[in-house]
């Protein structure tokens, strides 16, 4: 049974951004965030882990990239996350530098 086409995303444009941001976005957002937590933690033991949560995160925002409206929106959404764990990891190598 086909999808009912009134809930597909008519413009080129939204389908293309939807699926960067799923997969681009996602991906970023996943890996910052996990480079974030081992500069602030035991990095061996945070990117070892990151080998299983990495990937569960990053289908997770691969799904909410296609529940969004707006594929701009979602790409907003991830790239200010981006920049906000790019920032805590600036900050924990600063404040928390590798002896």
């Amino acid at each position: 049974m086909p999808a009912n086409p009134k809930y597909l995303t008519q413009s080129i444009w939204q389908r293309f951004a939807k699926i960067t941001a799923a997969f681009l976005g996602g991906y970023f957002v996943s890996i910052t965030f996990h480079l974030a937590l081992a500069s602030w933690f035991n990095r061996a033991n945070v990117l070892i882990t990151m080998a299983f949560t990495g990937f569960i995160l990053w289908v997770a925002l691969m799904v909410v990239a296609f529940l969004a409206k707006s594929g701009w929106k979602i790409w907003g959404i991830y790239i200010l996350l981006s920049l906000f764990f790019y920032l805590l990891i600036y900050l924990g190598q600063t404040y928390n530098p590798i002896a």
